[in-house]
């Protein structure tokens, strides 16, 4: 990442004599590092107390990837102190001080690296600058280590406390000029350390948005339609608000009216909040309600109907043309053979471990709010529209959050949280049970996917049709459903055609971790797969010849109306990554001896999103019940040069394979627009008893460092599909597992 001159340190002596440093960097230079552009304020900073005590602020929301960790350490490797004498801290919402505040499409550590390191090598030349001024020696005589300036020639150092408010009065030094460590150096980055978090959450700290106590506080629960933005006819208020502990009873007009797209943030669903002393009290005058809804036309839908206009639109002229090159049509003709298939994959929810939340104090005309959110600078302009106010009268205080995996970018319960606070004289903490965060998600949308491709006499790919019918109006993919023109095998196929189509859904969708690639992986590996044994060739081979096949660049033809999914930062795929991760993983699982016998196979899949490149190999058994048990996967990774926190990295990759195993058994269906879906029983995440055993690789390229909290997740998909056709024959082409005869063990 390149910074321009006007990037620069502010530096302001804090009240006691101690030294604080903020970054403030172009929103340009960092749009430029992630390759799109994002309109980005200012950076986190530093803090240096006269005792010499280091805070670091950490400024990004946190709901377990790590960045509270992760970012404060680029800083304290530069600025050169112990990881164990430093204090992180969660910054406020205040984009003009500390910049980017958000979690999402893995963009910290890209966004990060440079300048966050870039400001702990500023705040050591400060001090260095400090410590030569007060010895009358030249600053190349001075040297750093664990806190201290350090002048070998005379024996003497200071302490970075002692140093702090002489450097607080220096001018700060230009950004671009400063030197960073060799990464041999290094002493903090690179090596495993312990989540600062981590302590308090196994005791039980009070860390999570749903911990959150305020004196006074009231609790609130909102009974919505069982279809999707139906509104309140009528309902037994009276009867409620007589009920012990019940304070108020709310009745929400909503802003939404179902169509056949809906907007990312269509902001707050009709229905009923019910504010109590207690949500224990709140929660049972819910299930006293007798409510009359106005269903509206969303009770129209129904998973069987999406089923039938699936098909029915792979079987017409597909409504848009996202890429083609080659003569297509051509290519099947003279190939030695050709293989059809469909794909269909289904709507899943979040189901993060928190439900969501947020508490909310509306007092003498502004608000405050604790919120989860992982967009809060979104949420808090969204709150902002919704309550008439200006984004100047709110408050909010950033807690971590029990998961997101995508859903907590959307901030329809901050919304809901803040609506209600208005109209209470009190603190309102809104909580969600698991059967409304289920019901009421903003799901991965599902997709049909009708493929074709040819194969020459030597078993080589001749053509690819891929035409996915996804979701939306004549302008618009549903949040999530869209695909991007450049996605893999794009650019390889020697001839290719991208098409889309879609059919209305009055539903909420939104992105999901690794959004459009979830599936879009599964789909694109899973058919290479079975071309690879159509043409009677190892699926690795295949694909590694596929990926020495780039073509020249394309030209879209068409409209792309239904394709608004663009890969978050770098588009362009590059094949020597991409096959460097295959080959690492097929060495690792001995993948080329792998053994080859009934009810037992090994599977192979890679992919490439979010600027990071993931391989997976995994071996399971299938029983003469169909029941799949897993028990190992190897994956290996590329997400750069270096790896900042390798212990947390290899967690992130563990969860990723695990979360993808558990989008092999989810499923969301819909009957006269009711989610059929209640709770785990039927919509389950993986038991540790079914969990594999994993091990994680890494390749280190000579790229920048690039996030990997989606990347992981795509390829378990394809290569736990792949290993059960080795292990059975049958090939996979309907997720949940159970729709294709097959369960977890």
């Amino acid at each position: 990442m390149r910074l321009n001159r006007r990037s620069f340190l502010q530096l302001t002596a804090l009240a006691g004599g101690g030294l604080a440093l903020d970054l403030y960097r172009s929103p340009l230079a960092i749009a430029q590092s992630i390759g799109k552009p994002i309109d980005l304020a200012p950076q986190a900073f530093i803090q240096i107390a006269p005792d010499g005590a280091v805070t670091i602020m950490a400024r990004a929301s946190e709901s377990g990837q790590g960045m509270r960790n992760m970012l404060p350490m680029l800083i304290a490797e530069e600025l050169d102190v112990d990881w164990k004498d430093v204090h992180v801290q969660q910054a406020e919402l205040n984009e003009k001080v500390y910049g980017p505040q958000f979690s999402g499409g893995s963009a910290n550590t890209p966004m990060g690296w440079e300048p966050m390191r870039r400001v702990g090598a500023a705040g050591r030349q400060l001090l260095v600058t400090a410590a030569a001024q007060t010895w009358s020696v030249p600053e190349t005589e001075c040297t750093t280590k664990s806190g201290h300036v350090l002048h070998a020639a005379s024996s003497r150092s200071l302490g970075y406390g002692e140093l702090a408010a002489k450097a607080a009065t220096l001018p700060a030094p230009a950004l671009s000029s400063v030197k960073l460590k060799d990464p041999k150096d290094y002493r903090i980055v690179g090596h495993s350390q312990t989540g600062v978090d981590t302590h308090a959450i196994v005791t039980g700290k009070p860390l999570f948005g749903i911990d959150v106590e305020l004196p006074g506080m009231l609790f609130a629960s909102i009974e919505k339609a069982p279809v999707f933005a139906g509104k309140v006819k009528s309902a037994n208020i009276d009867q409620i608000k007589a009920m012990s502990g019940v304070r108020h009873v709310l009745v929400i007009d909503g802003g939404i009216t179902p169509a056949a797209y809906t907007p990312w943030e269509p902001g707050m669903e009709p229905g009923i909040a019910i504010v109590a002393d207690t949500w224990w009290q709140a929660q049972q005058a819910r299930e006293q309600l007798k409510v009359e809804w106005d269903l509206g036309p969303a009770a129209t839908q129904s998973s069987v109907g999406f089923q039938k206009r699936a098909k029915e639109l792979l079987a017409a002229k597909p409504g848009n043309t996202l890429r083609k090159y080659g003569d297509l049509d051509a290519a099947l003709k003279s190939s030695a053979k050709v293989v059809e298939a469909t794909y269909e994959y289904p709507f899943i929810a979040h189901v993060t471990l928190e439900p969501q939340g947020a508490t909310a104090h509306w007092k003498d005309g502004k608000l405050e709010m604790w919120s989860t959110s992982t967009l809060p600078v979104d949420g808090r302009g969204l709150v902002a529209k919704t309550l008439g106010i200006q984004e100047s009268d709110i408050t909010t205080h950033m807690m971590r959050s029990g998961g997101s995996f995508g859903r907590r970018l959307q901030n329809d319960y901050l919304v809901e949280a803040a609506w209600i606070a208005k109209r209470v004289d009190a603190p309102v903490k809104l909580l969600w049970s698991r059967e409304d965060d289920i019901a009421h998600d903003p799901f991965r949308p599902g997709g049909t996917v009708g493929l074709k491709a040819g194969l020459d006499a030597k078993g080589k790919l001749t053509a690819w049709r891929h035409h996915l019918v996804t979701f939306g109006d004549e302008k618009h993919s549903t949040s999530g459903g869209g695909i991007g023109r450049d996605t893999y095998p794009a650019g390889f196929a020697p001839s290719y055609e991208l098409y889309t189509s879609a059919q209305p859904l009055m539903l909420r969708t939104g992105a999901m971790r690794a959004p459009g690639d979830n599936a879009y992986c599964w789909v694109s590996q899973s058919f290479i797969d079975e071309m690879a044994h159509a043409a009677g060739r190892d699926p690795l081979d295949f694909q590694l010849e596929l990926l020495s096949n780039k073509q020249a660049p394309w030209t879209a033809t068409g409209e792309d109306a239904v394709g608004d999914h663009e890969p978050s930062g770098q588009s362009v795929l590059i094949p020597e990554r991409f096959k460097g991760v295959l080959e690492l993983v097929a060495e690792k699982s001995g993948w080329a001896n792998r053994p080859k016998t009934p009810g037992r196979g090994m599977g192979i899949a890679a992919w490439f999103c979010h600027l990071g490149y993931f391989a997976e190999v995994a071996d399971v058994s299938v029983d003469a019940k169909n029941k799949v048990t897993v028990h190992q996967v190897w994956a290996a990774g590329d997400v750069g040069s270096q790896i900042i926190n390798p212990g947390a990295a290899e967690n992130i990759a563990f969860g990723g394979i695990i979360e993808g195993m558990s989008h092999m058994g989810q499923e969301i269906t819909l009957e006269d627009g009711v989610i059929q879906q209640s709770n785990f029983h039927n919509h389950p995440l993986m038991r540790m008893r079914q969990a594999p055993k994993i091990e994680v690789y890494w390749r280190k390229t000579d790229y920048a460092p690039t996030g990997l909290g989606e990347p992981t997740l795509p390829p378990t998909l394809p290569a736990l599909t792949n290993a059960i056709f080795a292990a059975t024959g049958k090939r996979i082409h309907t997720l949940p597992l159970q729709k294709s005869g097959f369960s977890w063990a």
